[in-house]
């Protein structure tokens, strides 16, 4: 019986374990720990009551880690223009080296609005608030999607994207690559636009 008992609770702890490794925190709520500006240098960024945040003149945050597949959670509230990158190759060229999750107040849709991949896909609905918004960007491979307050509203194929600066519509895009091509790992950022913004809850599944 105590046999069985060390097996069960040694069990358990694997499974915990194993549980804890699927995500992971990277924020830890009190400083800006495994953070940086875009020159590799501490951020600007400052720890509020357990909130990541960013004012004009902040500059860019940037994780120190870079990250290929993976679901990416947080929740942010923001005053204006914001926005999440990930798979960014360069920090000091966010716009052509990465992808942009557009984050801002309720507005939309279109491809600059809150959720969109920015100037890329718009999101199928506006169904954001002025209050916190919990959010979910899930990379894996070429394919890519957002998920805000508990719905989908945001996907892509990186693979149609086929043509710089031009989406599969025939739209035009910003882009000077194209998005197929694309580096499928890199840092994840938070962009000072000129509005207060607030990020919380960071954590991430590496897929």
């Amino acid at each position: 019986m105590t046999t069985r008992i060390i097996v069960i609770f040694s069990l358990a702890l694997s499974a915990l374990a194993f549980s804890q490794e699927k995500a992971k925190p990277l924020f830890n709520g009190k400083d800006s720990s495994g953070w940086q500006d875009r020159e590799g240098n501490a951020s600007k960024w400052v720890v509020v009551d357990g909130n990541l945040q960013g004012k004009r003149k902040s500059g860019d945050i940037w994780s120190k880690e870079r990250f290929g597949d993976f679901i990416l959670s947080l929740e942010f509230k923001t005053g204006g223009n914001s926005g999440v990158f990930f798979r960014t190759d360069n920090p000091k060229n966010p716009v052509q080296t990465g992808i942009e999750i557009q984050v801002n107040k309720p507005g939309g849709p279109n491809k600059h609005s809150v959720g969109a991949i920015y100037d890329l896909v718009a999101p199928k609905k506006n169904n954001a608030t002025d209050g916190w918004n919990k959010m979910e960007i899930t990379a894996k491979g070429n394919m890519i999607s957002v998920k805000l307050n508990g719905e989908i509203i945001s996907e892509m194929d990186l693979d149609k994207w086929s043509t710089p600066g031009k989406n599969p519509d025939g739209s035009k895009n910003k882009f000077k690559t194209a998005l197929k091509d694309f580096k499928r790992e890199g840092h994840i950022g938070f962009q000072d636009h000129g509005a207060s913004v607030a990020y919380r809850n960071i954590s991430i599944k590496k897929l």
